[in-house]
C-alpha cells in the first residue's frame, strides 16, 4: 500500500497535518499520490465554486521599485530594466475598458513606487469604486504602514494581495536583501487582516534555498493564517538577477502544492498563474484541473506589458484586452470550466 495515501486522506478529513506530515507528503509524492490528491482537491472546489473560474483584471501600475529582492526582475539596481508607469488617467481607463468586457475585479499591482502614496493610489481606488459600485478592488502595492492600509481601505480597497515569500525566516533573508524584514512582511499581512481586507499570501515553487522543510512551513502558514486568497506560480530566474543561473520550479511540484492548498482551506480563491502558463502552454488549465478557480488576465496597455517582467519570457501576447479574454474563456471551455462575470468573493 503506498504509505502516504493515509495522510492524504487526513488532510482531507481534517484540513490540517502535522509539519513532519506535511514534510511526508511532499518528500514521497509520487503519480498515486498526485492523482488522489487532484482528485480531492476538484471535488472541494466544484462542492464550493461548481465549475465557475473568477477572472481578474490585472493592471500593472508601474515597474519602478525602491525594493532589491534578488529573485526580481524590477529590483532597484537592475540598470537594464525599461522602466515605466501608468498615470492614474491611463489606470482608470484600463478599469473602464476591463469593465466593459465583463471584469468585476481588478487586481492593481507594481512595485514599491513612492509615486503611488496614499494620495494618488487612493485617489485611484476611490474613482474606480465610483464609477463601478459593483467591483471589487484589490491592491498589489508591496509593504506600506498600518495607516496607509487603514487609508487605502478607507478609499474603499476590498482585497490586499501580499506575498509572504517563504515562512521560514532564515530563508526569507537567502531571497531578500538586508534592508527588508520577514517580520515585518509577517507584520503586514497580519494588520491587513485585522483592518478587515480580503488577504492574500503566497510563495515561488522552486526558488533557490527552498528545502521540503521550508514548503512544509509554507503550507502550516496558510493553514494557520487562512488567507482568502492564496498564489504560487513556479519560480522562474531573470537574467538580470543574481539567481540568473538557478533553475525553474516546476510545474508538477505546483499542481501538487495547489491540491494540497485547496485541501487545506477548502474555499480559498486560488490563482492558477501566468507562471504556470509561461513554462508549460497549458499551465493554466492544468492549475485549474488541480483546484484552482481564478485566473488574472492582464488589461495594462500594451505597449507596456513586456516592461513588467518580474522572471523572463513571462506570456506577453501583445492582444488587445478583449481578444485576450476571449482567448481565456475559450480555454477554459474547453476542460470543462466557464468564466464568469463575478466580483468571485471567497465562498465560506
Amino acid at each position: 500500500m503506498n504509505q502516504i495515501l493515509p495522510l492524504v486522506k487526513k488532510l482531507s478529513d481534517t484540513h490540517s497535518l502535522e509539519l513532519s506530515e506535511y514534510e511526508e507528503l511532499i518528500l514521497n509524492r509520487n503519480s498515486e499520490s498526485e492523482r488522489q490528491l487532484r482528485n480531492l482537491a476538484v471535488s472541494v472546489r466544484h462542492e464550493i465554486y461548481g465549475y465557475d473560474v473568477y477572472v481578474r483584471g490585472l493592471i500593472e501600475l508601474s515597474n519602478i521599485c525602491r525594493n532589491d529582492c534578488l529573485y526580481c526582475g524590477i529590483r532597484r539596481s537592475n540598470t537594464n530594466c525599461d522602466r515605466y508607469r501608468l498615470t492614474p488617467e491611463e489606470i482608470i481607463a484600463c478599469s473602464d475598458e476591463g469593465y466593459e468586457l465583463g471584469f468585476r475585479t481588478f487586481v492593481l499591482q507594481g512595485g514599491e513606487d513612492s509615486f503611488f502614496n496614499d494620495d494618488v493610489l487612493g485617489g485611484i481606488v476611490r474613482e474606480i469604486k465610483a464609477r463601478h459600485s459593483d467591483c471589487a478592488v484589490t491592491l498589489s502595492m508591496g509593504e506600506r504602514s498600518y495607516e496607509s492600509y487603514k487609508y487605502l481601505r478607507e478609499c474603499g480597497a476590498d482585497r490586499y494581495l501580499l506575498r509572504h515569500e517563504t515562512a521560514n525566516r532564515e530563508h526569507y533573508m537567502k531571497l531578500h536583501p538586508q534592508s527588508m524584514s520577514y517580520d515585518n512582511r509577517m507584520k503586514c499581512l497580519h494588520e491587513l487582516r485585522e483592518l478587515g481586507y480580503q488577504v492574500g499570501c503566497g510563495f515561488m515553487v522552486g526558488s533557490p534555498y527552498q528545502t521540503v522543510k521550508t514548503l512544509a512551513e509554507d503550507l502550516k502558514f496558510i493553514e494557520e493564517f487562512k488567507p482568502e486568497m492564496c498564489g504560487i506560480g513556479p519560480f522562474i530566474p531573470h537574467k538580470d538577477t543574481p539567481f540568473h543561473d538557478y533553475p525553474s520550479g516546476t510545474l508538477e511540484l505546483t499542481c501538487y502544492l495547489l491540491s494540497i492548498i485547496r485541501l487545506i482551506h477548502p474555499p480559498v480563491l486560488l490563482p492558477s498563474t501566468t507562471a504556470l502558463g509561461t513554462i508549460d502552454p497549458l499551465g493554466r488549465e492544468k492549475g485549474i484541473m488541480s483546484g484552482a478557480n481564478v485566473v488574472m488576465p492582464n488589461l495594462s496597455p500594451v505597449r507596456v506589458r513586456k516592461k513588467y517582467e518580474l522572471y523572463d519570457n513571462k506570456i506577453c501576447t501583445g492582444e488587445e484586452s478583449a481578444q485576450c479574454r476571449e482567448c481565456l474563456s475559450r480555454r477554459m471551455k474547453s476542460i470543462g470550466y466557464e468564466v464568469v462575470v463575478a466580483r468571485g468573493d471567497i465562498i465560506r
